[in-house]
């Protein structure tokens, strides 16, 4: 019998981020950026573990906790690692977006003609682009 070749996998299933401050974390994806709540998770303990954020496509970002803060899990390195997470935002709704985060304490770091990035409150780069449409009146 044949083996079936396989699918490409390349569809986005989910993207996890560990934090220090779950409460923190939330507020910033949840609050600032407005992405939809799915569910929370408790450890065995019954303290909140994780929260799992909805994103398009059917895949979701989960928030999850770690207990001290530059822990690593043995099951990842301290070499390469994730180096964006980038959202897409309308292009006519980056200054709004800028200025937003901006009063919230997480000015922007660094931009193109099409992204603008900021840390989340645990030093992750976040990217919030408009690619390829240009913003009104440049970057």
């Amino acid at each position: 019998m044949k083996a079936r070749p396989l699918q490409a996998a390349t569809k986005l299933h989910h993207l996890a981020i560990q934090v220090v401050d779950l409460d923190r974390a939330e507020a910033f994806y949840a609050g600032l950026l407005g992405l939809p709540v799915l569910r929370r998770w408790e450890d065995g303990a019954g303290r909140p573990r994780s929260v799992w954020l909805q994103l398009d496509g059917g895949a979701f970002l989960a928030l999850e906790r770690c207990d001290e803060p530059g822990r690593q899990p043995a099951w990842s390195s301290p070499e390469a690692g994730l180096h964006l997470l980038a959202v897409e935002i309308a292009a006519a709704d980056r200054a709004a977006w800028e200025a937003r985060l901006d009063r919230a304490g997480h000015p922007k770091v660094q931009e193109t003609d099409f992204t603008f990035y900021v840390r989340d409150p645990d030093g992750n780069r976040i990217g919030l682009s408009h690619h390829p449409t240009p913003a009104p009146g440049g970057g």
